[in-house]
């Protein structure tokens, strides 16, 4: 590391009712890797917006390699060598990795010039990818490679990184970091926003925190634990997910033999997939994105119908049954997607909470909706969850990412379900979020709830789950106990080795 690339000096902006970022001042040097931190709400996304270019400071300024950097549109910022990874991939599905990437490049040059530059830059940082191939096809791993490349191929000075192992397996993690390592060797700094703290502390020379929009400190990652870290981003003592570790009940959930074609043409089928949940249980289901969770979310949720008996509840086959049927008879869900799946993003809190909990919460008679009793189980929500948010009349997309998420799964718990399964419970969410949730998910077990965790998080599966499976190519693992497992076995059972081969890690 040498001398200072980016200097961030006093950058404010505020929105209606908020400051998202004030006075927020750090700098990045060359060949570091900079942590940016904090829980969710306190300004991060804006902070690398303003960077890229997204987003205009309403004061403050920045200087890139001592010059003044005030780029009016991402265009700008990349001129000046600074390139994003989002945690929401922009590629198309239809076309191939050639065509995305030209994409993302103002003047892209011939095809062939391209697929060859394409492969030389991705074997050179271990990264392999086959321009022609279509995205469609590819994994979540493959596709993060396509958004790296593409970063790369503008020859950048600063890579911003949002979220970018939330997709990956613990070996893709690995390839990413040794891809990290090598561009830091050429000087390249990387701004790295992460919510697994293990990971910062592995990766990180240095670390900013954010909370409520203002810089509170600063660290090194390497000599500061996780949960200093994680209660430096919250300001308060971090509270440890605690099982009751209750007696395990009758089967639930009886799922026999289901098969289904996935409703998107680049999805997974599911094939043949075989699981019993008793009540009290939770079983964590994970997986690499892309290999059947969302099929197995909507076959679950009755967004897809599947044979009547290929699904049972308590006994009563519910195949064919709609998702307001299943939710009457105590089966509910939370999708992956918050904003536009599970939650309509103009609607106010109080309308969301009105799309999933009028049958279990009583929200309309006869077709007449009680809206008292809707804006209270809003209000009911963001209390329990700490949902921050100036109240139940705003709009879901105001919320942060975060926040958005914890009304979601507060809006599923608080209708006491007898089956619930949630996908990605506590993606993008800060650690004291996240501790919160996965100690409602456990409560809900202790109070005789069966729940379904599926989630690329293996410390959250090992931190809250009773029981374990592996979702690969829509094939579901046998059910073996979390107890006793490695992180290493979990990770070659998400990557599709079984038996044996698992056994004798």
């Amino acid at each position: 590391m040498t001398g200072t690339l980016l200097k961030i000096d006093g950058l404010t902006k505020a929105y209606p009712g908020v400051v998202a970022n004030d006075a927020v001042s750090f700098e990045i040097k060359q060949g570091e890797v900079h942590a940016l931190l904090g829980e969710n709400g306190a300004g991060k996304s804006t902070l690398v917006k303003m960077i890229y270019g997204l987003v205009k400071p309403d004061s403050g300024t920045m200087e890139m390699r001592g010059a003044p950097f005030a780029p009016p549109e991402p265009r700008s910022a990349r001129a000046a060598g600074v390139a994003m990874v989002f945690q929401h991939f922009s590629l198309f599905d239809a076309l191939d990795v050639a065509e995305n990437i030209a994409l993302g490049m103002e003047n892209p040059p011939p095809r062939r010039d391209l697929a060859a530059r394409i492969r030389e830059t991705s074997e050179a940082y271990g990264l392999p990818l086959d321009p022609y191939r279509t995205v469609g096809d590819l994994s979540a791993g493959e596709r993060q490679r396509v958004e790296i490349i593409r970063c790369l191929l503008q020859d950048p000075r600063l890579l911003i990184m949002d979220e970018p192992t939330s997709v990956l397996t613990p070996q893709e993690v690995e390839i990413l970091f040794e891809t990290l390592r090598k561009l830091t060797a050429e000087g390249v700094a990387i701004l790295y926003i992460s919510h697994k703290l293990e990971e910062i502390a592995a990766l990180c020379d240095a670390a900013t925190i954010l909370r409520l929009g203002k810089n509170v400190g600063t660290c090194v990652p390497s000599e500061t634990s996780a949960r200093e870290m994680a209660e430096l981003m919250v300001g308060t003592e971090l509270q440890t997910p605690k099982s009751a570790g209750g007696e395990m009940g009758e089967v639930v959930l009886d799922v026999s033999g289901l098969s289904m074609s996935s409703p998107s043409a680049f999805g997974t089928p599911l094939r043949n997939i075989h699981l019993r949940l008793r009540a009290g249980e939770v079983l964590g289901i994970g997986g690499v994105a892309g290999n059947g969770q969302d099929e197995l979310l909507l076959a679950l949720s009755g967004e897809a119908l599947t044979e009547a008996d290929a699904i049972k509840l308590k006994g009563q086959p519910v195949g064919r049954l709609s998702p307001n049927a299943r939710r009457a008879l105590g089966l509910l869900a939370a999708p992956e997607e918050r904003l536009g799946h599970a939650a309509a993003p103009n609607m106010s809190l109080t309308e969301n909470a009105l799309l999933t909990g009028a049958v279990r919460k009583n929200l309309e008679n006869h077709g007449f909706l009680n809206w008292t009793r809707t804006r209270s189980f809003a209000e009911e929500i963001i209390e329990r969850f700490d949902v921050r948010t100036p109240g139940p009349e705003n709009a879901a997309r105001s919320l942060s990412g975060g926040n958005l998420q914890k009304f979601v799964i507060g809006r599923e718990v608080l209708q006491a379900p007898e089956v619930l399964v949630v996908n990605q419970p506590t993606w993008g969410v800060d650690a004291s979020a996240a501790a919160a949730i996965r100690q409602a998910l456990l409560d809900l077990a202790a109070g005789g709830a069966a729940v379904i965790v599926v989630s690329q998080d293996l410390d959250e599966i090992m931190e809250v789950a009773d029981n374990f499976a592996a979702l690969n190519e829509g094939r579901l693992t046998e059910t073996r106990p979390t107890r006793g497992l490695t992180i290493e076995q979990i990770g070659l059972m998400m990557g599709g080795a079984h038996g044996m081969e698992v056994a004798h890690v």
